[in-house]
């Protein structure tokens, strides 16, 4: 699938390899979450994960998203060994603000950064929220939490002890200060 990235980005819509890359996966995950912006491709992205033995998965959508959204329309088909189950998703029922996915756009790369870091670090507001109720869906599919209001739980507590921004700082400090290209040969590099 890799190798199918720089042409799927040429195209510039989604294509069946949006569907394909989370099934033909090499490392043979047993449990995941897979998002279909599709809501008809959904149940069938589901039933082939049924058929292929998945543990345990969700595949997620909302209006026109591949996530969970915070304004009511998000779906869950989860898998498990008994078959795929639908399960439409109350944001507000878990404790969560509704919101439209149009508050959540967003940015240049440099506001884009500060939206993720103001996640991390405990800001309020449905950026936080999408962000809890989707975790929570990873949470729950690995077996960490048994429903999605104890993984939205979970989630919260995980952001609010500041484990997130401390692990975002240790990755700052130990990555490189810039990302150098490294010469080709054609540009002068020794041979």
């Amino acid at each position: 699938m890799r190798h199918a990235g720089p042409t799927r980005k040429e195209i510039g819509v989604r294509t069946a390899f949006n569907l394909i890359g989370p099934l033909t996966n090499p490392a043979s995950v047993r449990r995941l979450v897979v998002g279909v912006a599709d809501p008809a491709a959904a149940p069938r992205v589901a039933a082939v994960l049924h058929r292929l033995g998945t543990e345990r998965a969700f595949v997620v959508h909302g209006a026109g998203i591949d996530e969970l959204p915070l304004d009511g329309s998000g779906v869950i088909h989860e898998v498990d060994p008994s078959g795929v189950h639908e399960i439409a998703v109350d944001p507000v029922g878990l404790g969560l603000a509704s919101a439209a996915t149009a508050e959540l756009a967003g940015g240049t790369p440099d506001e884009n950064a500060r939206f993720v870091e103001g996640v991390l670090a405990g800001e309020p507001g449905p950026r936080r929220d999408v962000v809890l109720l989707n975790a929570a869906a990873g949470l729950t599919v690995a077996g960490r939490t048994t429903s999605l209001g104890e993984g939205v739980a979970l989630a919260r507590r995980t952001i609010d002890e500041g484990a997130p921004m401390r692990l975002l700082r240790h990755l700052r400090a130990s990555a490189p200060l810039t990302r150098r290209r490294q010469p080709t040969l054609s540009q002068g590099a020794p041979a």
